[in-house]
């Protein structure tokens, strides 16, 4: 699965996995807002690495769980999804406005038996430090977001982008190349 493989969601080994992951972000869905100290303790339970610093906004939706790896002082606001059949790695300083949505999963297009005999592959995401996703972003299989790139809201990300532009649309473009401070 991780490796890019073929495999079957129906898998009893994978189908297990995924009830646990989908379970135990449902508890975590379920706690006290009020309550951060419970809530990032069953984060870093649930996730393959969990951030010092970094918040998660509930609600949150997994495959696994495990594969979903945030560095330190990051944000990632409400109803965000992680289909995380492969690692979804996001950096350090990063914001998740809501509605993002990971999608890691692919399903062969041409092959039309295996398609319809329900099999999958998949293919990593990465966002590298400092990166801005604003409201209702999606982030496709096999991405990777270079460091302090902006991507504005709605955009569906289909292709890498390079570090420190600014990229709108679906699937999203560069606009432009962001000024460095001075």
């Amino acid at each position: 699965m991780i490796a890019g493989q073929l495999y079957r969601a129906d898998d009893s080994e994978i189908r297990a996995a995924s009830i646990a992951g989908k379970s135990a972000a449902q508890a975590i869905n379920r706690l006290d807002f009020a309550d951060e100290e419970t809530r990032n303790r069953k984060l870093a339970e649930l996730l393959g690495t969990f951030g010092e610093g970094t918040t998660v906004i509930p609600d949150i939706t997994v495959d696994y769980g495990f594969n979903i790896h945030i560095g330190d002082h990051t944000f990632v606001n409400f109803h965000s999804v992680f289909l995380d059949v492969c690692p979804i790695t996001i950096g350090n300083h990063c914001q998740i406005g809501p509605r993002a949505q990971f999608l890691t999963p692919l399903h062969p297009i041409d092959n039309v038996a295996l398609r319809a005999a329900e099999w999958e592959y998949g293919a990593p995401i990465t966002l590298e430090d400092n990166v801005w996703l604003a409201g209702g972003v999606t982030v496709c299989a096999g991405v990777t977001i270079g460091a302090n790139t902006v991507v504005g809201a709605g955009s569906v990300v289909t292709r890498d982008l390079p570090p420190g532009v600014v990229a709108v649309g679906s699937p999203a473009r560069v606009i432009r190349e962001l000024q460095q401070e001075a």
